[in-house]
């Protein structure tokens, strides 16, 4: 596969001057106000993007390959609900990254929080968009690098929660719908996208916001994707393979899995925990007190949780979780949450007791 992408930039490079594959001054916009409503009861105490999988938040994941981007100036976070969370998050997590925060005063929708930063990057040339609450795995040089409007995208089996793309024959998109009812494409957007006429984005933006031109009662993105498509804008387009969003519990503990066992992702176990078995691929945080338990395969256990006497597979765990006599299969488990005596699928909360043990 690397050869082939190595082939294709080659050949992108005898098509256009060198020097438009570097971009400079690159800024990139990561809206993570959204509410989660998919993930409640999560959600309603801990931001979607602050979700732990592989031991990492979904945020982690996208700043750390962001950072990794070169000449990367800025990182613009449009944070809304329990935006302080990610904020604090954020600073400590990254204390020297460029990294500026913009408030979503109203959650109106996508295109509504990418206008709200529009001060920040409206005079760049050149803009990426990432999603907050997804995770992928594609060479974003192909996409960052390429000399036109780029956005990416990936078949999917039902594409009507996205926004979904139609392409020409030469792979250039002439429409995008946000959700419909009837799709005539299976390519779902996947939430990656690199603008070049940042100028008029913003402009068809404000349009659809003072004309108050709604789909699903939002502004939305893809809405102004298509009004710049209309006024002669050229995207291409590029499909990745692996890309994941992150909204429903199946897909998080689907994608913990599979990052487990990725070699990157490899958790060493350094500390023996006493009279209990680990089946990897597992991740285990720092401090964890773990004993007389089956630990995997394909679980996450936050820092400082205790478990006793417990089995548990195909799950996450979030940091601060105490778990004792409990038998648990595909459940996420907040942060700091109690359980006792329990064989279950669970989706619990941070902060909750649940005692079945009486």
């Amino acid at each position: 596969m690397l050869k082939y992408k190595a082939q294709i930039y080659n050949f992108l490079l005898t098509l256009c001057p060198k020097q438009l594959f570097h971009p400079k001054n690159m800024k990139v916009i990561i809206p993570v106000a959204g509410a989660g409503t998919r993930l409640r009861p999560h959600t309603y105490t801990q931001p979607k993007p602050l979700i732990p999988v592989a031991g990492k938040t979904i945020l982690t994941t996208i700043i750390d390959q962001l950072l990794e981007l070169e000449k990367l100036e800025q990182i613009v976070l449009v944070i809304g609900y329990l935006g302080d969370k990610i904020r604090e998050y954020v600073e400590k997590t990254y204390p020297q990254a460029p990294i500026e925060f913009v408030y979503q005063e109203q959650r109106l929708g996508l295109g509504h929080a990418i206008w709200s930063a529009k001060a920040q990057v409206e005079q760049d040339k050149e803009l990426f968009i990432v999603l907050g609450d997804i995770i992928f795995d594609c060479d974003l040089s192909l996409l960052l690098n390429s000399p036109h409007s780029c956005l990416a995208m990936k078949k999917v089996e039902d594409p009507r929660n996205f926004g979904v793309a139609e392409l020409n024959e030469q792979g250039i998109v002439r429409r995008l719908v946000e959700k419909p009812k009837i799709p005539k494409s299976n390519l779902a957007l996947i939430g990656l996208y690199k603008i070049n006429e940042v100028g008029l984005l913003f402009d068809c933006l404000q349009h659809i916001i003072s004309q108050d031109l709604r789909t699903r009662n939002e502004y939305q993105l893809t809405d102004a994707l298509m009004l710049m498509i209309e006024k002669g804008v050229v995207f291409h387009s590029l499909q990745v393979d692996v890309w994941y969003d992150c909204g429903r519990k199946e897909i998080l503990l689907e994608t913990n899995a599979l990052l487990l066992k990725r070699a990157s992702y490899k958790n060493p176990l350094t500390q023996q925990f006493p009279h209990t078995i680990i089946i990897p691929p597992v991740y285990i945080g720092e401090n964890c007190q773990i004993q007389n338990s089956i630990i995997g395969p394909n679980v996450s256990i936050g820092d400082n949780s205790s478990l006793k006497n417990t089995i548990i597979k195909n799950s996450i765990i979030g940091n601060f979780a105490a778990i004792e006599d409990a038998v648990l299969n595909k459940s996420l488990v907040g942060n700091d949450a109690a359980i006792r005596g329990v064989s279950q699928t669970l989706n619990i909360g941070d902060n909750t007791q649940i005692d079945f043990s009486v």
